[in-house]
């Protein structure tokens, strides 16, 4: 038993430094995009990897959803991971620097480097909209949500003090996810929204869905700002 939770902690790690490896070696030639598509190669690995195994990504979340009650189910769930997010983000954006913290209130430069084509821009605006909707939504929630926390969480024998553990560190490998373009900031807040959803994930007995609608969906609307924002 010992042998497998390490062999589940080292396939996670292989994942995890091949994600970030990836991303790293993209970024020297597309900066922008190295994190999609080198999600989106991490997820493609994994999918193959899991069959060989005999697994699949029900077993992580993204479980079918049968009858309409349980489709109509993921809208409430949504709105309550909502409020969530918004008391996670007004606690490291308002909160921090009302003790202090003043770079919480400081948006990095490598947002406006980033994202800053998108405003007036039809084309980015769409390309963007595209990667929300399959690396961000359906990628990071998988990978981030649906894969670490269960395997995870496996790994440490379940029990509370092993989901607290699995989604901790999902968490700080989300927030450090995106330090290479939001620096400290970015990876203090992106870390409470990953224990945010990933305490909804395991509420919600591990269904993917409603969080990858949410993030969708403040994702879209994000870019949607940015996009009329043009002068």
């Amino acid at each position: 038993m010992a042998s497998s939770r390490l062999g589940i902690l080292c396939e996670v790690t292989a994942f995890v430094a091949f994600a970030f490896l990836s991303k790293y070696l993209m970024s020297l030639i597309f900066w922008r995009y190295a994190g999609p598509v080198s999600l989106l190669l991490t997820l493609a690995l994994l999918t193959l990897y899991m069959r060989t195994r005999g697994m699949d990504w029900t077993a992580m979340g993204l479980r079918r959803l049968p009858t309409l009650k349980t489709k109509l189910m993921v809208i409430p769930q949504a709105l309550l991971t909502l409020i969530a997010f918004a008391a996670v983000v007004a606690l490291t954006t308002i909160g921090a620097p009302a003790i202090g913290l003043d770079f919480m209130s400081e948006m990095p430069a490598g947002v406006e480097d980033r994202w800053g084509d998108v405003a007036g821009s039809w084309p980015h605006y769409l390309l963007w909209l595209a990667i929300v909707w399959t690396a961000a939504a359906f990628g990071e929630e998988m990978f981030f949500r649906g894969y670490l926390i269960s395997r995870l969480q496996t790994a440490f024998s379940g029990g509370k003090l092993a989901m607290v553990a699995a989604v901790v560190i999902s968490a700080l490998i989300f927030g450090y996810g995106h330090y290479y373009y939001q620096g400290m900031r970015g990876a203090i807040v992106t870390c409470g929204i990953g224990v945010a959803f990933g305490a909804m994930f395991l509420l919600f007995k591990r269904n993917l869905w409603p969080l990858i609608m949410l993030h969708g969906v403040i994702d879209t609307l994000t870019f949607t700002a940015l996009f009329l924002d043009a002068e």
